[in-house]
């Protein structure tokens, strides 16, 4: 029995969506803060571009870009810095250091920890699927 192109290609889609490249790319979602209550929603949209990590902390309006990326596949660190943007249109510098946890899952996470000055406090984001 012969399979058309396209029938292949329905065949073949689950492990062509499978292929998702580096595992820091696409959309992340979460929030860093000093405790529960006090939390900063982010979100973060990365890409490789074959040689480093590369993207945008809080697309639209506030956006920055993040910079000073180090990621270290051994075991799975990832370090990256930006100029945080608030509400009211303050800047400050913030730096995290987080370990990708659950690499293979789609909605993998990015746990570690958050600095921006003296302040230092649990920095979580989850991957869009």
């Amino acid at each position: 029995m012969r399979l058309g192109a396209a029938a292949a290609a329905v065949l073949l889609s689950p492990w062509l969506i499978a292929q998702e490249g580096h595992p820091l790319k696409g959309t992340w979602h979460g929030s860093w803060g000093v405790n529960v209550q006090e939390r900063t929603p982010v979100t973060l949209v990365m890409d490789w571009d074959g040689t480093s990590v590369t993207g945008i902390l809080n697309p639209g309006i506030r956006s920055s870009p993040i910079e000073k990326t180090a990621f270290d596949p051994s075991n799975w660190q990832f370090h990256f810095e930006a100029n945080y943007k608030d509400r009211a249109g303050a800047t400050a510098r913030v730096s995290i250091d987080a370990k990708i946890q659950d690499v293979t899952n789609p909605r993998r996470s990015l746990v570690g920890t958050w600095t921006q000055g003296d302040k230092k406090g649990d920095f979580k984001a989850v991957r869009d699927n």
